[in-house]
């Protein structure tokens, strides 16, 4: 089904996301050789300096760690919180917020990055997070829809007036094509792009062996092979480079909010149900003394408020009155998958992800 910008930004109609003032931070438990990241503050009150912040002061802070494309949805979600808790327990919220790469932002949280709540773009990096011992085991039971918050889809995004006419995945293996989709090994979106390619052949009636032509000569189209889903965007808006990028359905709205326009996107009816985990990180909260604030922001991204701010930039919402209330907003998939339905996570990583796996042979052969 093809969709043009300048239609879907109607469906969606006050959803321009509206960012409030962010100040940057760069000493948060880094260790050598890892970078800063950007932690971003929304806050309905300034605690005092150097004051030790605890669940029983006036001021609470605890950090949210997530990937790089759920930044316009917590822009909303995150001062709805604040003010639910100011008025409810008579508390001060700071959230201090970082977004990167989904396997980027877990290495940082495993070697030292002191989040308090992880929203990341698959379960894998929240299992390697508790391997680390750093959250319990059983936390899919600690939330609504084992901690499932948000769906998505992959999306083909093409440029202005689609001239490859690229509109199903056959299309993505034809000579001259060029795709832009992130690094399998550093983003988590690439991982389901990757899972949807599969799947395209073996969700309809293909095998392994098709599968794997067919994810090879894609994969001998990809121009770029940028480190997460954020950097695949502007390689693709900014920089001009590809005919069409393997990106999230809901970052292909977002960008129709934020003003991008003649662009066209297809969603293939074939797809696969991307499931975006959310985490309190047990060792953390309790070293900080933000377990319950942290555990009632993490129920607050179920409930309807939350899910319908997620809608509105394009999520696929969990919540299933929020789900029927825009069911007509996203094109129908006939065929939907899961990575449980591919084997689970840990099977998936060994088989596809893991060093020497079917990934890393491609990437040989492209070479």
């Amino acid at each position: 089904m093809r969709y043009n910008f300048s239609k879907t930004a109607k469906l969606f109609p006050t959803t321009r996301p509206v960012f409030l003032p962010f100040k940057f931070y760069s000493a948060l438990f880094l260790v050598a050789g890892l970078s800063a990241s950007a932690i971003l503050p929304v806050s309905a009150g300034t605690a005092p300096k150097n004051q030790l912040i605890s669940q029983k002061s006036k001021t609470v802070e605890i950090t949210l760690v997530s990937y790089a494309v759920t930044k316009a949805a917590y822009a909303k979600i995150i001062p709805n919180f604040v003010a639910k808790w100011k008025k409810e327990k008579g508390q001060e919220v700071t959230i201090k917020q970082s977004y990167g790469g989904s396997g980027s932002q877990t290495r940082a949280v495993i070697d030292g990055l002191g989040a308090d709540v992880v929203a990341l773009a698959l379960a894998l990096d929240t299992k390697k997070i508790e391997k680390a011992g750093l959250i319990n085991p059983g936390w899919e039971k600690e939330a609504p829809n084992g901690s499932i918050v948000t769906h998505s889809v992959v999306a083909l995004e093409t440029r202005a007036g689609n001239p490859k006419k690229i509109k199903t995945w056959n299309d993505l293996v034809k000579p001259g094509v060029k795709i832009v989709t992130a690094n399998p090994k550093t983003s988590g979106g690439a991982r389901w792009n990757f899972l949807a390619l599969w799947g395209a052949v073996t969700k309809n009636g293909g095998n392994e062996s098709q599968a794997l032509n067919f994810v090879t000569q894609a994969f001998k189209n990809v121009v770029v092979l940028p480190k997460d889903a954020r950097e695949s965007s502007d390689a693709f808006y900014k920089k001009g480079q590809g005919d069409v990028l393997l990106n999230y359905e809901n970052e292909v709205i977002l960008a129709a909010q934020q003003g991008k326009t003649d662009t066209s996107y297809e969603v293939p009816s074939t797809n696969i149900s991307i499931d975006a985990p959310v985490a309190v990180v047990d060792k953390n909260v309790d070293k900080h003394g933000t377990r319950e604030v942290s555990e009632a922001f993490v129920k607050f991204l179920f409930t309807p408020e939350a899910q319908r701010e997620f809608a509105k930039v394009g999520f696929r919402p969990v919540n299933a009155t929020v789900a029927k209330e825009v069911q007509s907003k996203f094109p129908k998939i006939t065929r939907l998958y899961t990575v449980g339905n591919l084997g689970g996570w840990d099977a998936v990583q060994e088989k596809f992800f893991d060093d020497g796996a079917i990934f890393d042979k491609i990437q040989g052969g492209r070479r």
